[in-house]
């Protein structure tokens, strides 16, 4: 697997467009570009059993997030709120954005 270059930032708005989870939406929680994944909040929800231990007092099964292609992911358009592409241009300023390929909306705060 190659290693592309991620349009994806922590804290961006995102809409899952293929798998289980297939039309929820979530925050970046992080992301990992040597793998090609990111983490969402809420999305691709996984159990895990857990021994009781220092960290975890009472053990069991907990719920945690666990990482999703970034293939099968697309930022949300603020306008429309449905999935876009990602696009970079310069302001009047000389500073670089990111901006929706959908609607033009500048993505970067």
């Amino acid at each position: 697997m190659s290693q592309q270059k991620v349009k994806i930032k922590k804290g961006d708005m995102v809409i899952v467009i293929s798998g289980k989870d297939r039309d929820k939406k979530g925050k970046v929680l992080a992301v990992f570009p040597q793998d090609n994944r990111v983490l969402v909040e809420g999305v691709n929800v996984v159990k895990r059993h857990t021994k009781a231990s220092m960290t975890v007092p009472d053990g069991g099964i907990i719920e945690h997030e666990a990482p999703v292609r970034v293939c099968n992911v697309a930022i949300v358009d603020p306008k429309t709120g449905g999935p876009t592409r990602v696009g970079y241009r310069f302001l009047a300023d000389g500073s670089k954005v990111r901006f929706a390929k959908k609607s033009g909306e500048v993505l970067d705060k």
